[in-house]
């Protein structure tokens, strides 16, 4: 589940790209929220946690609850999954199953961040990576057991870009949270990010230039095609496959020469890590072989689970452009934060309503949050 990382243009300029995979389809709604708006995060035994936004941004959300006829969903229970602010801040939500375990006690008399708010938090108020490393210091954040998952705690890690190019690892292993710089810009699941840095160096090899020809002895050989250089990538979509893979394309994919070829540059590289429903399928009861979110209820509607690309996300940090495209489109919707900050309050739909419209910006200015 889920692939991200970050891709530099000719100029510097930063773009950032993202794929959510899982095993069934979810309510995902994309969410405008602009500057002054309130957000509370609560943490029982705890005063509520009380901010402002400072910053617009745009979100795909999750309600963390289910509805009811007496409590119908409101913007309050929608949780950040993914984002970008109009300071070119991005945060993304990846699974990580190591992630809950003994947390670090904090006085019950002080205000708690929930790790369910980290996104909103991240997103309002902050605009680089170095203020929000800062503000970590100083302020707790804690895992909370997650009703519409059956009460896991938090399985997610947590990744932030910057339009500097700066990225951050917030990962939670068995309840400690461990901040990272992210020297690659790149980022997939478990195990753990200092592991995978370790692993790259099994991958020195690596290198985007073809060989075509060699001798062996006196036989001379010779490729009949372009592309040998990509033999040595691992093929599995594995998490640490995939974040091999994301390191060669972040380093090696051509740099382009504007921000419209390279957000174009930056979708072809995501198509990489775009899965098909049946690539891979794990029987009920079969070594429990699938790396899903615990808590999450399989799709019913076939005989085994496979995860498939949910949607794709691009993010242009300097224009403060946002695309996305779910799992039944062939294009992005866009949506352009700078237009957004003439609405007059939040915004939310369905991303299932978007079906990749290329305006997106649109149907969120006419759309009206519950």
């Amino acid at each position: 589940m889920c692939t991200s990382l970050l891709y530099q243009d000719k100029q510097g300029s930063s773009y950032f790209g993202r794929t959510m995979e899982l095993t069934i389809d979810l309510p995902y709604q994309v969410t405008y929220f602009p500057k002054g708006e309130a957000f509370a995060s609560a943490r029982e035994g705890h005063p509520v946690f009380h901010f402002e936004a400072a910053y617009d941004f745009i979100a795909i959300a999750m309600p963390a609850r289910l509805p009811s006829a007496e409590a119908p969903l409101g913007l309050a229970d929608l949780k950040v999954l993914e984002g970008m602010n109009d300071q070119g801040l991005t945060f993304s939500l990846l699974s990580y199953p190591s992630a809950s375990g003994k947390q670090k006690a904090v006085e019950m008399t002080q205000a708690v961040l929930s790790a369910s708010d980290l996104g909103s938090w991240a997103l309002s108020q902050f605009a680089s990576v170095a203020a929000l490393k800062d503000a970590i210091a100083t302020q707790p954040i804690m895992l909370d057991p997650l009703a519409i998952l059956g009460g896991v705690e938090s399985p997610f890690h947590y990744v932030v870009h910057d339009a500097t190019g700066a990225g951050l690892i917030l990962e939670f292993d068995g309840g400690t949270l461990n901040i990272y710089d992210n020297p690659v810009g790149v980022m997939t699941n478990g195990p753990a990010f200092s592991w995978h840095l370790t692993n790259l160096d099994n991958y020195t090899f690596l290198d985007n230039v073809d060989r075509p020809s060699a001798t062996f002895g006196t036989l001379k050989v010779r490729q009949p095609d372009s592309g040998i250089a990509t033999a040595g990538l691992p093929s599995s979509n594995t998490s640490v496959g995939r974040f091999v893979r994301a390191v060669y394309y972040a380093q090696f994919t051509e740099k382009a020469a504007t921000p419209d070829l390279a957000v174009q540059t930056l979708g072809h590289v995501m198509n990489n890590f775009d899965r098909p429903r049946g690539a891979s399928i794990d029987y009920p009861g079969a070594d429990d072989g699938h790396l899903e979110v615990p808590g999450l209820a399989e799709d019913a509607s076939a005989p085994y689970a496979t995860e498939f690309t949910s949607w794709t996300v691009l993010a242009d940090l300097g224009r403060k452009v946002f695309y996305v495209r779910d799992y039944k489109s062939l294009n992005f919707a866009r949506f352009d934060l700078t237009a957004l900050a003439a609405a007059d309050g939040p915004r939310v739909v369905p991303l299932a309503h978007l079906m990749g419209d290329g305006n997106g910006t649109d149907h969120l200015m006419a759309a009206r949050a519950a």
